[in-house]
């Protein structure tokens, strides 16, 4: 589980985050919704160590991020929103790569290498550098990195970002197959029907608070909306939530 208790983090003047409570369980898939600015990327690299939040907790299962980011950094993989790669890597030195940064090394490193390539369908893209590499492929590449060390905890920030239709489809297969295996998946997304089609839960967050929690059918429920992105914006009270 990743609990998030009490998250304040300001910049100068802007509170960014102001309290910020919530839990993601194991098992189910938790999307963080809410208009640009919200605090859903401040929220989700406090938890994996990138910012260091002025007060509260994020607690990956009973490891403390915020006093001892590493400990936490090994229990989760991170799917970041731009996929950085070194691109004179292949992609399977890549992947290799971020298994030694989780401890795995010699034989149980090339076994989990090679597991995570058969399953994302890379086999043909393994010892290619990835320079040039499409969108989808860079997808695959940074996806492979972030499972290869089988984490119990998975973060995403707007994964589906500028990917096409099949590239999507793939994503969103390898996340509903590793809820069902009991994987805790936190993500955040402006996609509402991304949220609707996947989410087990649904914390919408406006200025760096939880404004309201819940699955999308109880939050279409609260408001009296027949679609959760009626129901979003009637929970933000404006209409730029459908831009954000």
């Amino acid at each position: 589980m990743i609990s998030v208790q009490n998250l304040t983090k300001s910049f100068g003047d802007v509170r960014a985050l102001d309290g910020l409570t919530f839990h993601a369980p194991d098992g189910q898939i938790t999307g963080l919704l809410g208009p640009n600015g919200a605090g859903k990327t401040t929220c989700l690299r406090t938890i994996y160590g990138l910012q260091k939040a002025d007060s509260g907790q994020a607690l990956i299962d009973t490891v403390d991020a915020l006093l001892d980011p590493l400990a936490a950094r090994r229990l989760i993989g991170i799917f970041p929103d731009k996929f950085g790669l070194y691109e004179r890597l292949t992609a399977q030195e890549q992947i290799a790569f971020f298994a030694e940064l989780h401890g795995l090394k010699g034989a149980e490193r090339n076994q989990a290498v090679t597991a995570v390539i058969e399953r994302l369908g890379m086999t043909e893209l393994a010892h290619r550098r990835s320079a040039g590499f499409s969108q989808g492929q860079r997808m695959k590449v940074a996806l492979a990195q972030a499972i290869v060390h089988q984490p119990k905890h998975l973060i995403l920030d707007e994964p589906s970002r500028g990917l096409d239709v099949m590239s999507t489809r793939i994503l969103r297969d390898l996340l509903r197959e590793l809820r069902a295996q009991g994987t805790c998946i936190l993500f955040s997304s402006h996609v509402m029907q991304e949220v609707a089609a996947l989410c087990d839960r649904v914390v919408v967050v406006a200025q760096g608070k939880v404004a309201a929690e819940g699955s999308p059918d109880e939050l279409c429920a609260m408001t009296g909306e027949s679609a959760l992105e009626e129901a979003f914006v009637k929970i933000i009270g404006t209409d730029e939530g459908i831009a954000a």
